[in-house]
């Protein structure tokens, strides 16, 4: 018996989240909008044709920047110490990577099915979507095993003026949201450095790193809360000189973001 299976993707995920950090934990607690593009020359548009009119999708995609798996992970919502089987969780580090997101369909121009609130990043290929059917797929009652004793520890992210006024203006002019990523990448286990980039500057005192931002943030553990207290670029001056490299090519909003708030 053959077990070997090949498959090529009918397509890719067209969206701002570029990096593992900037991924949702799950679709449902994600505030984005992206297109799945459909590849040329295979008649998609007639196999879409009847999408239309579903409010919700199933998507079938690849973790494609990872290249290994773990039997064991540790989700965010439980004990730091603690680990669980991998088929027992959501998590992308899977023997094969593939990934089931469900999310909400907005439209479908022609070979773009425009999608909103997902957990993909971009350039995710995507091996198949079907129609989400609320009769068929959802199952209030069912059992959710080891995560009916898990202890989530939500932390409550609050934003200082400085910085709603720098996530605004960058969000405008780049399309980076800051605040969802820190909404994100915060909420739960929040300076766990094994998971993200995150860099200690004193006693309760710490930075995120997004992309090539810098941001500041004080930890009050004891009523679980946080304040982003600061936005900064992660170049040096010397670093956006004109006449420096621009492998990102972000360093223009970066010269801009420095001026206006000096």
């Amino acid at each position: 018996m053959n077990t070997d299976f090949t498959f090529k993707p009918v397509g890719y995920v067209h969206c701002e989240q570029q990096y593992r950090s900037e991924a949702p934990r799950q679709a449902v607690f994600a505030e984005n909008e992206g297109i799945i593009r459909f590849e040329k020359g295979h008649n998609f548009e007639q196999a879409l044709a009847d999408l239309e009119g579903f409010s919700r999708i199933w998507v079938i995609f690849c973790f494609h920047l990872n290249d290994n798996w773990k039997p064991l992970v540790h989700p965010p919502v439980i004990d730091k110490k603690k680990k669980i089987s991998v088929f027992a969780t959501r998590s992308p580090h899977r023997p094969n990577s593939i990934g089931m997101s469900c999310v909400e369909l907005i439209k479908i121009n022609g070979l773009d099915v425009h999608i909103r609130n997902f957990d993909m990043l971009n350039n995710s290929p995507v091996l198949d979507i079907k129609p989400y059917i609320p009769s068929a797929d959802s199952f209030p009652d069912a059992k959710i095993g080891w995560l009916e004793n898990a202890k989530l520890n939500s932390y409550q992210i609050s934003f200082s003026e400085a910085v709603e006024k720098q996530m605004l203006w960058l969000e405008k002019r780049s399309g980076l949201d800051l605040k969802s990523f820190c909404e994100v990448q915060l909420q739960h286990d929040p300076v766990n450095a094994s998971r993200k980039r995150i860099e200690t500057k004193g006693t309760n005192k710490y930075i995120i790193f997004c992309r090539t931002w810098q941001i500041h943030f004080a930890l009050d553990e004891k009523n679980s809360k946080i304040k982003i207290n600061l936005i900064k670029s992660n170049y040096t001056l010397k670093e956006l000189s004109p006449e420096t490299p621009d492998p990102y090519h972000d360093k223009d909003i970066h010269r801009k973001f420095s001026t206006y708030f000096k």
